[in-house]
């Protein structure tokens, strides 16, 4: 189980991760070659990756020079960006997530719909860069799980382009809900809406590292040099002990009896929209014979009030209950396998340092069960064939 821990300490930002994933042993090209995968014109951004130091740490710095032209981009857009490119299923799945947390935020603090929410010119073409870079530097390395320290919080004011905002931004702090933070940092931005947007979206796990053998160590600077302390966020990257990784949730329940069942389907997409790890409907039976249903959703922790209230909206139910709940979790990741039928994902799932079975994603079978006019089952059996040998 491949374990990455953000050590926060001076905060994070999409470009201090972005550039702690290269020091961390990321080629440059991983980057560049995703993004180069969207359709975004290559004459109107640049990137670079240059060593600087903080404070007498040395660490890495990722630039992104973007021309200042760009063409208005709602969020809507740039999902539709990412969905459409040939990024890798698992790099598209991550920064769909992170996106989606990032529109989320910014869509309830503007008050509008989240399809509207609006980027910045230039700061679109930054974001999409820095998720995209992130996401595919997390897919290259193979990391099963995120962890990170809590975030300082920073104060004062920012610049932006609504104006002189309070730190941390309304978007930041609506993206902190649920997360630890602390006020022990000094003044300034120490935690942008794109840093706390990765860890909503990937983190499972807040607070001290995780048991793990450290394999790797990353340090990535951001833009500002702080008076009180280096501004470098480190990645440790490690295999946990053991085979199994440890990590706790929160269950979410409510029953309901009395809801059109075509609508559940949609509660659950909502559900995995938004971030939950997994949720599901179980058959029961109720007070005076009803036959209902059983919707459970497994959350991280900080999710809790953000999923228990969408499951209110979403359905008839006037109540939830929760409770915390703690999870051992085999090894698992995503890896592209030659097939006949072209590279397909496969889910590899490991004890310890043992393959134990290759399964098909089913996303990707689902895609070439399309474009090729198979049947899903036909297209499961040789992927399981030819790519399913550990």
């Amino acid at each position: 189980m491949k374990i990455l821990y953000c050590d926060c300490f001076a905060g994070i930002a999409g470009d201090m991760t972005v550039a702690a994933l290269l020091d961390l042993g990321v080629p440059f090209e991983v980057v560049e070659g995703a993004v180069k995968q969207l359709p975004l014109p290559h004459s109107s951004y640049s990137l670079a990756v240059e060593r600087t130091s903080r404070k007498g740490i040395a660490a890495a710095r990722f630039v992104v020079h973007v021309e200042e032209h760009q063409p208005h981009r709602h969020y809507a857009d740039i999902a539709a960006m990412i969905e459409e490119s040939t990024l890798a299923e698992g790099v598209k799945e991550k920064a769909q997530r992170i996106f989606f947390r990032l529109a989320e935020a910014e869509a309830k603090v503007h008050g509008v719909e989240i399809g509207r929410v609006h980027f910045h010119e230039v700061g679109a073409v930054d974001s999409i860069v820095d998720i995209v870079g992130t996401a595919a530097a997390l897919e290259w390395l193979g990391i099963d799980a995120v962890h990170a320290a809590p975030l300082p919080l920073g104060s004062g004011f920012v610049e932006t382009a609504h104006g002189r905002l309070p730190v941390p931004a309304p978007a930041t702090a609506e993206l902190l809900r649920g997360l630890p933070i602390h006020g022990e940092a000094g003044s300034g931005e120490r935690v942008t809406p794109t840093g706390a947007a990765i860890l909503a979206a990937l983190a499972t796990g807040f607070g001290r590292a995780p048991a793990m053998t450290v394999t790797g160590v990353g340090c990535g600077a951001g833009t500002k040099d702080f008076d009180d302390i280096p501004n470098v966020m480190r990645l440790f990257m490690g295999e946990a002990e053991g085979g199994l990784l440890r990590d706790e949730v929160c269950i979410i329940e409510t029953h309901i009896d009395d809801m059109n069942p075509e609508i559940l389907g949609h509660v659950l997409e909502r559900l995995m929209e938004a971030g939950a790890l997994d949720a599901a409907f179980s058959p029961l039976q109720m007070k005076k014979n009803r036959p209902a249903v059983k919707l459970t959703v497994i959350a991280r922790p900080g999710q809790r009030d953000e999923l228990a209230a969408l499951v209110l909206r979403e359905t008839s139910a006037i109540g939830v209950r929760f409770y915390p709940a703690s999870r051992l979790k085999l090894s698992r990741e995503k890896e592209e396998r030659p097939t006949s039928l072209g590279p397909v994902t496969v889910k590899v799932i490991r004890d310890g340092g043992r393959v134990v079975r290759v399964t098909p994603e089913y996303d990707a079978c689902r895609r070439i069960a399309a474009e090729r006019e198979m049947s899903l089952l036909e297209v499961y059996r040789i992927v399981e064939r030819e790519a399913g040998e550990p």
